[in-house]
């Protein structure tokens, strides 16, 4: 059990699947209060947000598409008005939409992907960070992704961008707002075995994906969930600010 983290307000977008489920659950295990954020996946959301009762914690479940300003602006106004405070923001929420060769890139695709993995993060932040400053601080979590670093597989050139736009705003936002005792750190997965590979992955790629992994093995969930605990804690990383932690297997060492 994490101390500190018992009894902290937690909005983790995308959290009906995959990673965001998973740091959800492990959120829960220790006691904090976690919003459950979900656009379509209604009946995996409410399966989170048991799971975090169950283990000690509370927890809601709010609905919102995070490429509409106003919803993500409802979304953390919500979470403040029923917990009081949000003390965590995890900017998790995010999704290759689909692999798409240059030559194929529409400005209609461009902006869809930008708009859900870049521009979310930044709404997401600046609705945020009004209610941390009054409260005297808080931690803001960004899920990136190695493909940031490595410019991503075949057709992910957008979401790579994408996520490059995040890891740099990561810096600049611990930058910024480190006066405001607000710290900002980012995650970082590589290939983990989700729905999200389900959905944009092949057989022949995920194997090559998987040679190119020192530990010749895919990542799980829960594995990137000890990141967010980490980063979570003032207990554990109150000196840690502007950081990007790499849960890749090996696949890429910077």
């Amino acid at each position: 059990m994490i101390e500190d983290l018992h009894g902290k307000v937690i909005l983790v977008t995308g959290s009906s699947t995959g990673i965001g489920a998973a740091a959800a659950r492990a959120f829960g295990r220790n006691h904090a209060k976690v919003v459950v954020h979900y656009n379509r996946s209604t009946g995996p959301a409410q399966e989170v947000a048991d799971d975090i009762v169950k283990a000690g914690g509370e927890a809601i479940v709010l609905q919102a598409d995070v490429t509409d300003t106003s919803a993500i602006r409802t979304l953390v106004e919500k979470t403040v008005a029923h917990f009081g405070r949000l003390d965590v923001l995890v900017n998790n929420a995010g999704d290759l939409v689909e692999r798409c060769p240059l030559a194929e890139v529409s400005d209609a695709f461009f902006d869809q992907v930008m708009h859900l993995n870049a521009r979310s993060v930044i709404v997401a932040c600046r609705e945020a960070v009004p209610f941390m400053r009054r409260q005297g601080g808080g931690n803001i979590i960004n899920v990136t992704s190695v493909a940031a670093r490595s410019g991503g597989g075949p057709g992910s050139i957008m979401y790579a961008a994408a996520k490059g736009f995040v890891s740099t705003a990561t810096h600049g936002l611990a930058k910024e707002l480190v006066k405001d005792r607000i710290r900002v750190n980012a995650v970082a997965p590589g290939v983990i075995d989700t729905p999200f590979q389900i959905r944009h992955t092949n057989a022949q790629q995920m194997e090559g994906f998987r040679a190119g992994i020192p530990m010749q093995r895919f990542g799980t969930s829960d594995e990137c969930a000890g990141a967010f605990l980490y980063l979570a804690s003032d207990q554990l990383s109150s000196y840690v600010t502007g950081e990007i932690i790499e849960v890749n297997g090996g696949q890429l060492m910077p």
